[in-house]
C-alpha cells in the first residue's frame, strides 16, 4: 500500500516499512507518530485530503543534518559574511497506513 501525505510544508511518498526524514518533529525517540494530512491512498485520492486515512509511524532518531556553508558577497565593496547552518531531522519509519 501506498500514500503521499503532508508534513514540515512538504509532500512524502511512502509505502508500509520506508524510513524517511522529516522536518523536525516534537516527538520521543521510539514514540508512535501520526500524519492525517493524506493527499493519497492506493489510487483514491481526496479534495484536498482522504477523509479517515492517516499514515502511522515510529520515530527513530532526532538529529541534525551536515554543516552548510552560506557565504554571502558584494563584488568591489569589502563586504564579504560567512554563515554556517545545520538543519534539524527527525527519522521517522512507516509502520502502517490505514484508509
Amino acid at each position: 500500500m501506498k500514500a503521499i501525505f503532508v508534513t514540515g510544508g512538504k509532500q512524502y511518498y511512502v509505502s508500509e516499512g520506508d524510513t524517511i526524514y522529516v522536518e523536525k518533529l516534537p516527538n520521543e525517540v521510539g514514540s508512535e507518530v501520526v500524519f492525517t494530512d493524506v493527499l493519497f491512498v492506493d489510487g483514491k485520492s481526496g479534495d484536498p485530503t482522504v477523509k479517515g486515512a492517516k499514515v502511522i509511524g515510529t520515530v527513530e532518531k532526532q538529529g541534525r543534518k551536515k554543516k552548510i556553508v552560506v557565504f554571502k558577497y558584494r563584488p568591489k565593496k569589502k563586504y564579504r559574511k560567512t554563515q554556517g547552518h545545520r538543519q534539524p531531522y527527525t527519522k521517522v519509519t512507516i509502520k502502517s497506513i490505514a484508509k
